[in-house]
């Protein structure tokens, strides 16, 4: 985990929590996705690096924005400018989501597989995993040919490797040992 990953979660954390209690989540989302774009630009990066005084720092920031962000948003840019973190702020939109998602009991899951999948299948496998996960589900693709055949199936921290690579690699350990 990244030094600004962890700074970024309470930062991400108070936003979501203001967020929720004032109904706001989609628009605050969309404030944190385009205001870490900005922090992610070349250029913004080496004036964020610079040695201007944070209510400088803040205003340029607020400025290069505009109206994508409200006035609670600006609020925000300032106390991170003021905490030294404006650089942070692609991690805290990353956290934010994250928060979203478990907010709304959602879950990307990744699917590698060694053909691609037909609708119906893929229509199946969202609902076994969405009952076995108890969340709504969101599959991401993947075909590597390479597996042979089978799935791997990864949701956060839950691994489901169904491959015929790992079966065999399996079966070769159990053989020499």
């Amino acid at each position: 985990m990244s030094e600004l990953t962890t700074v970024a979660r309470p930062y991400a954390k108070a936003a979501f929590d203001f967020a929720v209690e004032n109904a706001d989540i989609a628009n605050w989302q969309e404030m944190l996705v385009f205001a870490g774009e900005v922090a992610n630009n070349d250029e913004i990066r080496n004036i964020l690096s610079s040695a201007l005084a944070a209510e400088n720092l803040a205003e340029l920031f607020v400025g290069v924005c505009g109206e994508q962000l409200n006035t609670h948003g600006q609020n925000f840019i300032h106390v991170l400018a003021h905490s030294n973190r404006l650089s942070a702020l692609p991690d805290i939109s990353k956290q934010f989501d994250a928060f979203k998602a478990d907010y709304d009991k959602e879950v990307d899951v990744d699917v590698t597989s060694a053909i691609k999948l037909s609708k119906e299948q893929l229509d199946k496998m969202s609902a076994a995993l969405e009952k076995r996960l108890s969340r709504k589900v969101k599959l991401i693709c993947n075909v590597d040919p390479g597996l042979v055949a089978g799935l791997i199936i990864k949701a956060g921290d839950t691994v489901i490797d169904g491959s015929v690579n790992s079966k065999l690699n399996r079966l070769s350990d159990a053989l020499q040992a």
